[in-house]
């Protein structure tokens, strides 16, 4: 079993994939590391990438807005990232760059024991939830999986391209909310 410390040191020196050599700096999950909330993304973007920390910019002020709404704050819950480098061009994850580092989500995963896992965007639900998952039809819909609870809403960056999505995206969020504070109420 490895460490927080263990983990991060790995992704740091990480040349699992060409990612390695292009990145400014890798970006590890961060957050509260008792969380039962664990929001997980595609990859880090150019603004990750110079910062070393997920979600900053103005997609992270969205997700911020969002989660306030939920009654949650970003303290209160980990936040990483399927990729732990940007891929250029802010393209789509290849599938060797996803297997090469999703040994990495496995033990933040392992080691952080969520009762929630929410997919920011159609690449993560793809990934995490099912292969053919539609993130237009199917956001906000649960999928229960070994004591957790799993679901999707839309990537933040999404929805700065697309604000028409915004006031469904809040409503999946009051939802994550909801349920975070029965889990948590339902807990001794």
């Amino acid at each position: 079993m490895y460490t927080w410390e263990e983990i991060e040191k790995f992704v740091n020196h990480c040349g699992a994939c060409p990612l390695g050599r292009t990145r400014n700096h890798p970006v590890m999950g961060r957050g509260d590391r008792k969380s039962r909330l664990m929001l997980v993304a595609e990859a880090p973007g150019a603004q990750e990438d110079l910062a070393g920390v997920p979600f900053v910019g103005p997609s992270g002020k969205v997700l911020d807005e969002l989660l306030a709404l939920a009654g949650i704050r970003r303290e209160e819950i980990y936040i990483t990232n399927i990729l732990k480098c940007h891929p250029p061009g802010n393209r789509d994850p290849l599938d060797q760059e996803k297997e090469a580092c999703i040994p990495y989500l496995k033990w933040e995963t392992y080691l952080l024991k969520p009762r929630i896992i929410v997919c920011l965007g159609r690449v993560a639900a793809q990934r995490l939830i099912s292969p053919d998952y539609r993130i237009t039809r199917e956001h906000g819909t649960w999928v229960e999986r070994k004591g957790c609870s799993l679901t999707a809403v839309y990537h933040p960056s999404a929805l700065l391209r697309d604000p028409a999505r915004l006031e469904v995206a809040r409503k999946d969020f009051r939802a994550i909310g909801e349920k975070l504070r029965r889990l948590e109420a339902a807990e001794p």
